[in-house]
Order: C-alpha cells, then sequence, then structure tokens
C-alpha cells in the first residue's frame, strides 16, 4: 500500500506524486516479509512526520486522518536510529547538485551556529553567554542548545551537529570537521565569520587539510552587511524556522534534534527540485 489516502483532503505538508516518487527509493524496505501486512502506507507515514516538523505540534496531537501517532512515531525514530534521514538529506543533495551542473561532493563550504532555546522536556542544554554581550533586555541570552550546520555553496545542509549552548563555537566546529573529514573527499575550503579566527584556522589546517577562510565585517561600514558567502549559510537557517518544531529545540536527545532539522532541508529539498526553497508560511 503506498498511496496517500484518498479519504482525506490534503495538508500543506504533505507529499505530491512527484515528490513522492523522488523519495520513495531513500526508504528502507523490510529486512523480512514475513510478520502482518503494513496497514499504514509509507507515503502516510511520511506525511505524518512532515506535518509534526511543519505544524510545530506534538506527536499525539496528529491529526486522526493520518496514521496513528505512535507509528508515525516508530518510524521517524527507526530512522533516526539507522541513519536513514541523513541517507535522505544526502541522496537529495547530491541530486540537487547534479541538477545545478556541480561535482556530486562540494570541494567549498560554509559553516555557522544558531542558539536555539529548549523547553521543559529533559535532556542536555547550557547557557550561552555570548548572546547576551552587546544585547538589550529585549534580546536576553540564550538557555539552551546550538544548530552547528556545514553547507554547500548552494546552502544545501551537508551537516549538523547539536550540542549544548555552553559549548565554545570553534569547540562545536571540531566536532562538525571531525565527522566532515571523513564524509567529504574533495572539501578543501570552509568559509566561517569572525567567531571562528585564531587557533582554529591552525587546527582545521593540520586536522583536516582544509583552509578555513574567515569573513569579517568592513567596519567602517554601519548597519546590516551581506558578506560574501556567509550570506548563504544565513539563508538556510532562514529556511529552518517556517518548520515551527524547530523554533525551539522541544527534543530530548541531541540526535533527535539532529534528525528534525534532515526532516526539514528534506522537505526543503523535495519541494522544488533544483531550485530549493523554504515552506510557504
Amino acid at each position: 500500500m503506498a498511496e496517500q489516502n484518498s479519504t482525506r483532503k490534503s495538508y500543506p505538508s504533505d507529499l505530491t506524486d512527484a515528490e513522492w516518487q523522488k523519495i520513495e527509493p531513500l526508504i528502507p524496505r523490510p529486512r523480512s516479509s514475513r510478520g502482518r501486512k503494513r496497514k499504514h502506507s509509507i507515503r502516510e507515514i511520511l506525511n505524518g512526520i512532515f506535518y509534526v516538523v511543519r505544524a510545530g505540534c506534538a506527536w499525539r496531537m496528529l491529526p486522526h486522518d493520518l496514521p496513528p501517532w505512535k507509528t508515525v512515531y516508530h518510524y521517524f525514530r527507526l530512522w533516526r536510529k539507522d541513519g536513514t534521514w541523513a541517507h535522505i538529506n544526502v541522496a537529495l543533495w547530491t541530486e540537487l547538485r547534479e541538477a545545478e551542473g556541480r561535482d556530486s561532493q562540494p570541494s567549498a563550504a560554509i559553516w555557522d551556529s544558531q542558539s536555539v532555546k529548549t523547553t521543559s522536556v529533559k535532556g542536555v542544554r547550557g547557557y550561552d553567554a555570548g548572546k547576551q554581550q552587546g544585547r538589550t533586555a529585549v534580546r536576553p541570552y540564550v538557555k539552551g542548545r546550538k544548530r552547528h550546520i556545514l553547507v554547500d555553496t548552494l546552502g544545501l545542509l551537508l551537516m549538523v551537529v547539536v550540542h549544548p549552548a555552553d559549548i565554545q563555537d570553534r569547540d562545536g566546529a571540531k566536532l562538525v570537521l571531525e565527522k566532515a573529514k571523513l564524509l567529504f573527499p574533495r572539501l578543501s575550503l570552509i568559509w566561517a565569520d569572525g567567531g571562528y579566527a585564531g587557533q582554529l584556522i591552525d587546527w582545521v589546517k593540520v586536522a583536516c587539510g582544509w583552509l578555513l577562510k574567515i569573513v569579517k565585517r568592513d567596519p567602517d561600514v554601519k548597519g546590516f552587511q551581506v558578506l560574501p558567502w556567509r550570506w548563504v549559510v544565513e539563508r538556510t537557517f532562514g529556511w529552518l524556522p517556517h518548520y515551527r518544531r524547530l523554533s525551539k529545540d522541544y527534543e530530548m536527545l541531541t540526535e533527535t534534534s539532529e534528525a528534525m532539522v534532515y526532516v526539514a532541508m528534506a522537505r526543503v529539498m523535495l519541494r522544488r527540485p533544483g531550485r530549493p526553497q523554504a515552506a510557504s508560511p
């Protein structure tokens, strides 16, 4: 059973037929043909997962015309643990890069971090005092977690690492790059902002063999500046809030937080092949 439930009205987060054709081959097949037949289609289960991430609701608040929340959550968790969400992300950005005439593997990337508040849900968190510097009471410090992302020059997500917000940006960057150096053999250049300047440049060169290039603001220019390449990663961060489950970090495990980002980016990439964009409001 692979078709969408025809007895219900579609939600904005539902997969279209064309999107389903792209993602269906990326979903793991059952290991055995034995056992009970699946009652709910994988397409409808994906629609349930995309609904949660897009609407920002709790799993238990899934509409009743979608599969039961326990079933939807089971598959989300299963695909988090076996790496399916990360695999889907890689397959989709590889296809988009090739559609743009690029090599399937990036040679340059941009990274940055974003601090987000957590909720009362249990889990690791920290206090990002750096966000308080130079701020007024209207924009206080952030107590929660950081999302460290590495994107290619199209803004497509290569990797995300979530950690407590009290880990400094330079240390958080090392968590990303220790994993990235095993996955991206063509990568040779990374752009980052001034927060990553200093000893990290030498560390990246020695540990990864890459050039870390710092993009700094022009001190003579007041107000907003569009910084070379830095705007690419900022645009990617701008896509994420359209998926309301990411407005804060609601997850107990950082691994679940990372999976939620991969789910959102998969939806971004599926929505317009060759030209990724965020969901409409």
